[in-house]
């Protein structure tokens, strides 16, 4: 019997097959395709060249995708979780409340030995189980430590990356347990940083913090075997006194997280908080309506936290605006990256904008890890006259990463073998065959 949680969850981690799951590992396929879109693309954006010239490019063995430079693993993991965070395109996940894909394939990428690859589905295997640990975790820290301020991204990625890459390295329990202790000393990551460029930073940071959990754990650095439990864990000072730990263990791997409540791949290149607010938009947009006099956006307790800018000045700061995302969407017809980059906002965008206010339904459940918590409600009042309301349930998200893949890739016709190569690959010659794409650099 486990003398504590951590120990008890590094033997879950230890012992777990999500590769004997076809469903599981067919998300796991689909989720890698769209972080690799949300990379290749995000690589072209001038911070992660930025980032790179800062940090001193320190030459390695590790991809960096999108560039034929190479990079040795901490800096790699660093560069490919900021890339693939920096659109704020990736996927999202309900019960980490937060974005699990940017943070542990970076990880992996980065942990491989660069002369023996495992196999594909192995890798696969791993991503799962970083994935399940870290929403396990985000089910039990509990709202408040999103509330008062931490991105969760942030705090519990380094134990994600941690978890898939002791998985893929075959680690014991015991190893396990101090390196889930070394990533917790690590976990750190304000909200406040939320349309700035130190958002994605979070992403790559949790991934290097993950990456140096497992290899100094594996490499026989002592830490503090029981990081979860006791007056002093990561529950009691993260957690506001609102953790449930034993949510920790409870359904672990039945079903996998990835497949419920599932892994939400982006529609549009913003906080996901905002993505119903898009689609109600989008939906008035197609029915016609047109001068907008005033609108509401209502959301339950907790719904907007990340929400931060009321009246953004960039793009990028709009992207956490739902008043000028719902603008965007009824003036435009789209909500695309052309609105969320590093230029002023529009001003006909601005203007409609302003006359939209929030509100928040108390009556309602608190927004928690279960997506039936989450709606919103907009309202629209036109020069007309005309009234209309449309309340959204859930998160929108896509069954296909495709077309955002081709995207991403326009123009380099030899990544556009990669959807097909992630779906099939299976041998470490697979693998290999996927690394060497990955380098593959585009036209900035």
């Amino acid at each position: 019997m486990p003398a504590s949680l951590t120990a008890a969850l590094a033997e879950y981690i230890v012992a777990a097959r999500p590769d004997a799951d076809a469903a599981a590992m067919a998300a796991a396929r689909l989720a890698l395709v769209d972080f690799l879109a949300c990379a290749f693309a995000g690589s072209r954006d001038r911070t992660v060249a930025t980032l790179r010239a800062a940090l001193g490019d320190a030459p390695g063995r590790s991809p960096v995708i999108g560039s034929s430079r190479p990079a040795e693993p901490q800096l790699a993991a660093l560069l490919n979780g900021y890339a693939g965070h920096v659109l704020d395109y990736d996927d999202v996940h309900a019960s980490v409340r937060g974005h699990p894909t940017t943070v542990i394939v970076p990880a992996l990428l980065a942990a491989l030995d660069p002369e023996v690859h495992p196999s594909a589905e192995a890798f696969l295997a791993a991503y799962l189980v970083g994935l399940e640990t870290m929403a396990h975790l985000g089910r039990a820290v509990g709202p408040a430590h999103y509330e008062r301020g931490f991105h969760a991204t942030a705090t519990l990625g380094p134990f994600g990356a941690a978890a898939a890459i002791a998985h893929l390295r075959g680690l014991p329990a015991a190893t396990v347990a101090v390196a889930l202790g070394l990533g917790a000393t690590q976990a750190a990551g304000l909200r406040l940083q939320f349309g700035f460029d130190a958002k994605p930073l979070h992403a790559g940071l949790a991934a290097r913090s993950g990456l140096l959990a497992a290899q100094l754990a594996e490499a026989g650095l002592s830490g503090a075997p029981e990081s979860l439990d006791g007056a002093n864990g990561f529950f009691a000072a993260y957690g506001f006194g609102e953790a449930r730990p034993e949510r920790v263990l409870d359904g672990w791997g039945a079903p996998w997280q990835i497949l419920c409540p599932g892994l939400t791949l982006k529609a549009f290149p913003c906080c996901t908080a905002a993505h119903p607010v898009a689609v109600a938009g989008l939906a008035f947009h197609r029915e016609g309506v047109r001068d907008l006099t005033r609108a509401t956006i209502t959301f339950p307790p907790g719904g907007d936290a990340a929400l931060v800018v009321r009246s953004p000045r960039s793009g990028i700061e709009a992207r956490f605006s739902p008043e000028y995302i719902l603008a965007a969407a009824m003036v435009d017809g789209v909500v695309s990256l052309d609105h969320f980059d590093e230029r002023p906002v529009r001003p006909d965008l601005m203007a409609v904008a302003e006359r939209v206010e929030r509100r928040h339904d108390t009556s309602a459940p608190r927004l928690s890890a279960d997506p039936g918590t989450r709606f919103v409600l907009v309202e629209i009042a036109n020069a007309q006259g005309y009234t209309a309301e449309r309340r959204i349930d859930g998160l929108p998200g896509l069954d296909d990463a495709d077309p955002k893949f081709r995207d991403a890739t326009a123009g380099c016709d030899a990544l556009q073998a990669v959807p097909g190569l992630v779906r099939t690959m299976r041998t470490p010659s697979d693998l290999a065959r996927l690394l060497d794409l990955l380098t593959e650099p585009l036209s900035h």
